[in-house]
């Protein structure tokens, strides 16, 4: 029933929702009226009432208009849910064949309309799709809980499942996991207790995806616009003029706005000379969402933790953590705890290092007071040019965008898998400055389908990610069609340039990209991405270290004007300096990673009694002894969308559990020879065709021989020294 999609759909706290306001006094001539009636059946005329006649049915955006969702959702769901019904009620007797391979057949039409507007909503949203997903969001939590609790359906499921012994490789991955699904979402559970569990989901859907709404708005209340271009020393022209566009655009002209983005730390704290308008700027991301506005999120993160910690408590389980680890490689919270925790007295020693250098630069330069989360990065930044002599903004003139793309991140998928990607202009996207890619093998067979959505623009949501708008399968003879979305300002004229952290993200969020498009597997289920979230962040981890090969290097990191390499002193200067201000770095995110688990390792009763969000949060950093002023967690509670909005509840730890993955994997090519055609193939074969197949940890003993250790990613972010033999 292709639960990638389900799962997707009603996660879907990738986008939000939010009510447009309506004229009162609207006239709506009769031509109009007789459109919307014909437009709101759902026909041949509606783009998803077949599947697209584009390349490897990519949507066909010349002919989606929103109001072809709508109908298309219904009819997906009435469609699906005919399915489902007449696989529950065959009269023959339940096979792998009948029952769950018709499973994975089903839900085309909801599969279409839904990959393709939840993925539009994220990158490309508005107030229409925002209101359309909040209306969506507890119909679809409602459609997949009547498959997932239907009784006639789990009864085939797990005769089955009863019946597994001459089913072996995909087949008995796919039963195995399609009836642990059942179990883990309600399906044994009395007419009462499915009855609650149906009720937790409507609100929980809701609540998701009102966090994220919530999220826009605090970032339009949380705008910062400054009168003096005085104030904003320390930008470059660029940035400044960059700032006066995004204050007209809002309606202040003449002045100067600056945007909040999603984590604590804002990227304009490293370059703000003037000290009260970082602490402006620190305080509107660190204190969004607590009230000082109109929009507070508190309230909804207490509810979701009690509601979360009760359906935990309904399945039987100890805890929320305890729900969601059990089929992760960790195995329970206390691994995951426990591995963060072995951690924090290495990066808080760094920490202290790191602090005494940035408050002696305070010091030296005058400075009357100890340093602030406000002041961090400034003064860090100062540091880091003062040690490594490297100037951030010189470094960039080597990372023009077009040839990061070309030079760097495809050149390098080439030189290790021997793919191309050609441009495809003739396939329509849903937005500006958005590219498409035929991608092919090194035998010139073709694999699929790219688009790069890297820039930033009003209506998308922070941060970068992959989706897909088509997954693999041999089943249903698809090849994917792969999303990759960033955030980076495209320039107002000439080269765009890019940080280092957006460059490594790029190369981050191919990683994940070619773990869908080298997805090698028969069921949907299994396909791609769809691997447990502690698996997920490794391929494409491990991706970004190849940013850094000296062969990848030297053929992208070029001056945009002159075309010369970067030279070898400035380089090396990169490669001394990548690793500074990692014990900053690993603290903000642990903390983060620690805080989602308090919240998530709770009673019922302990999260019902939450009244100061605050408050607990300030005692939980200190209890994991993560509590240090100056280096707050990287997202505090009420802006938390990883873990109150999207699919990362009790998993934030994954991309650190991911990490060591990655570094080891990472170690042991560069020990077989490094960038090589030989070493991609066997990581290809291995790992990123096998989506969720086989067992993960099984996946990288397959590739690597033994299961992995943790000396690789100490050494990776530079918190130890490495062994000399």
């Amino acid at each position: 029933m292709r639960k990638s999609l389900i799962a997707v759909a009603i996660g879907a706290a990738l986008t939000v929702a939010a009510c447009s306001d309506k004229d009162a006094t609207q006239q709506v001539n009769e031509t109009a009226q007789t459109e919307q009636a014909q437009n709101s059946a759902f026909n041949q005329s509606n783009p998803f009432y077949a599947e697209s006649t584009l390349p490897y049915n990519a949507p066909d955006f010349t002919q989606i208009k929103f109001e072809h969702y709508m109908p298309a959702f219904e009819a997906g769901m009435d469609e699906h849910a005919k399915e489902i019904e007449a696989i529950a009620s065959n009269p023959e007797a339940p096979t792998f064949e009948n029952t769950i391979v018709a499973m994975e057949r089903s839900g085309a039409l909801l599969s279409r309309v839904a990959s393709v507007f939840y993925n539009v909503a994220g990158s490309n949203g508005n107030d229409d799709t925002r209101a359309l997903q909040g209306e969506l969001a507890p119909k679809m939590a409602a459609h997949s809980d009547n498959i997932s609790l239907n009784p006639e359906l789990f009864a085939r499921v797990k005769a089955v499942y009863d019946n597994r012994e001459g089913l072996d490789g995909e087949a008995l991955r796919l039963v195995e996991d399609t009836y642990k699904g059942f179990v883990r979402a309600g399906a044994q559970l009395n007419e009462e207790a499915k009855g609650k569990i149906r009720e937790i989901n409507s609100e929980v859907s809701s609540l998701t995806t009102e966090f994220q709404r919530n999220l826009m708005a605090l970032a339009k209340e949380n705008m910062i616009v400054v009168d003096d271009k005085a104030q904003l020393a320390g930008l470059s022209d660029s940035e400044i003029q960059q700032l006066a566009d995004a204050a007209t655009s809002a309606g202040h002209d003449g002045k100067y706005a600056i945007s909040i983005t999603n984590t604590t730390r804002q990227p304009i704290l490293s370059s703000l000379e003037n000290r009260e308008l970082r602490q402006r700027v620190w305080e509107a991301s660190a204190y969004r969402g607590t009230g000082n506005t109109e929009t507070d999120n508190r309230p909804l993160v207490k509810r979701l933790a009690q509601l979360r910690a009760e359906k935990a408590q309904l399945l039987g389980y100890d805890s929320w953590g305890d729900y969601v680890l059990e089929n992760s490689m960790a195995g329970s919270p206390e691994a995951a705890q426990e591995m963060l925790r072995d951690l924090v007295p290495a990066v808080v020693s760094n920490v202290e290092a790191e602090k005494a250098e940035i408050q002696a630069m305070i010091d030296r330069e005058g400075g009357d007071f100890d340093v602030q989360p406000w002041d961090w990065a400034y003064y860090a930044e100062k540091v880091r040019a003062e040690k490594y002599a490297l100037d951030s903004e010189e470094v960039k003139k080597y990372f023009e965008f077009n040839r990061v793309v070309e030079d760097g991140v495809f050149f390098a998928m080439n030189e290790l898998f021997g793919i191309t990607f050609e441009q495809r202009d003739d396939i329509p996207t849903y937005g500006d400055n958005i590219r498409v890619y035929e991608v092919k093998d090194i035998d010139g067979e073709t694999l699929g389908l790219f688009y790069g959505d890297w820039f930033t623009r009003d209506g998308k949501r922070g941060g970068a990610w992959m989706s897909s708008f088509v997954s693999q399968s041999n089943l249903l003879d698809k090849k994917p069609v792969i999303l990759n979305n960033q955030n980076i300002k495209l320039a107002a004229e000439g080269p765009t340039f890019l940080s280092f952290d957006e460059v490594s993200t790029m190369f981050h969020e191919m990683g994940h990209g070619l773990h869908g498009m080298f997805s090698d597997v028969m069921y949907p289920s299994l396909a791609g991405t769809s691997v447990s979230r502690d698996y997920v962040e490794f391929p494409s981890t491990f991706q970004e270290d190849w940013m850094l090969n000296e062969k990848v290097l030297n053929n992208f990191a070029k001056h945009y004007e002159t075309g010369e390499q970067m030279p070898k002193e400035l380089l090396d200067k990169v490669l001394a300096a990548k690793n500074f201000n990692m014990g900053y770095d690993t603290l903000e995110y642990i903390a983060s990673a620690l805080l989602d688990f308090e919240y998530h390792t709770l009673s019922p009763e302990a999260a019902a009694s939450i009244e100061d969000v605050a408050a607990f949060e300030a005692a939980a950093l200190e209890r994991n002894g993560v509590a240090i002023d100056a280096v707050p967690p990287r997202y505090k509670s009420t802006f938390f969308a990883h873990v109150f909005a999207g699919g990362y509840s009790a998993g934030y730890y994954a991309y650190m559990w991911s990490e060591i993955l990655a570094a080891d994997a990472f170690k042991y090519m560069q020990e077989q020879g490094g960038l090589t055609l030989e070493n991609g193939q066997k990581f290809r074969d291995t790992i990123l065709s096998k989506g969720n197949s086989k067992d993960p940890m099984q996946q990288y003993i397959d590739f690597r021989g033994q299961e992995p250790t943790g000396e690789a990613l100490l050494e990776r972010r530079g918190l130890t020294t490495p062994k000399i033999d």
